[in-house]
């Protein structure tokens, strides 16, 4: 429901942002040409195929630019969609439409891009297991859109942020001295702030791997860059003792053989920073 997205403030934030950002002091074409009530009829086109993700946030858009706007849904979000399909029908005042319309299909198209991306990967690796999940490599200010048509696409989101999960990557190892080091650290923080929460340590190799099995506390380990058969060795090391995960330039063409040696979580960055957008249309159908 619209209602319920907008009253998340972190999407309304968003999205208020960007009709401010498009807007600045008014839209001096649709002003110009139209009456402020004018009725119409849009419809939302796929041009491409891909996996639509994003309707009911575009929804929002045409809300706050028309109050009495109405959308209707022709697919769910997460539903894939063909070249030429009609995805969606809103109806408004023109000035509302227009006045939407890119900012509206802004966050469509990269939504559906990210959602089919993900879908891809999922289904490269069915069957084996392991799940794909996202990074935090998210255009800044859009993250929380990013993780949702993640989830839409079939993936699984990994922490939205710094203060959500322990992520001991290289740096925080350098900086504390060891593997062993930055876990006791982190530890005794969570423990004096009374915080719970998950640890995952990021490794670079087997004899990382092995400091880290030493550790405790420790929920996940992350296998950085790992080639297939080192990683294979770290997954029979590990041997379900702890969730194992393999990142690291990961691509479509070789995460079926990743999936294979047994992890559970392939985290792709290329979903969300390297999004190719969905070509979506807006087509005013009518206007009395």
């Amino acid at each position: 429901m619209i209602t319920d997205l907008l009253a998340d403030t972190r999407i309304a934030r968003v999205i208020e942002s960007a009709l401010m950002e498009d807007t600045g002091t008014g839209d001096v074409t649709t002003n110009g040409i139209l009456s402020d009530e004018a009725p119409g009829v849009a419809e939302v086109v796929c041009k491409g195929e891909g996996v639509i993700a994003g309707l009911e946030v575009a929804g929002a858009v045409f809300s706050l630019c028309d109050a009495k706007s109405q959308m209707e849904y022709c697919i769910r979000d997460g539903a894939m969609a063909r070249p030429g399909e009609v995805v969606a029908k809103v109806a408004g005042t023109v000035k509302g439409l227009l006045h939407g319309e890119r900012t509206a299909r802004n966050f469509l198209q990269r939504m559906s891009g990210i959602a089919t991306a993900t879908r891809s990967y999922v289904d490269a690796v069915s069957g084996t297991g392991a799940q794909i999940t996202d990074t935090r490599k998210t255009a800044p200010g859009l993250r929380i859109l990013d993780k949702m048509a993640v989830r839409l696409g079939g993936g699984v989101n990994h922490r939205f942020g710094l203060d959500d999960m322990v992520l001991i990557k290289d740096n925080h190892i350098v900086a504390a001295g060891s593997i062993t080091k930055a876990v006791a650290l982190c530890r005794a923080y969570l423990r004096a702030k009374n915080i719970e929460r998950a640890i995952e340590v990021e490794t670079k190799d087997l004899e990382e791997v092995e400091e880290a099995l030493r550790c405790e506390g420790i929920s996940r380990i992350m296998l950085d860059n790992f080639p297939l058969g080192a990683m294979r060795v770290a997954v029979v090391g590990i041997d379900g003792r702890l969730e194992v995960e393999a990142s690291g330039g990961i691509t479509l063409a070789d995460v079926r053989a990743v999936a294979e040696t047994g992890v559970d979580f392939i985290s792709i960055g290329a979903l969300t920073h390297s999004v190719k957008a969905l070509d979506i249309s807006l087509e005013l159908s009518h206007h009395v």
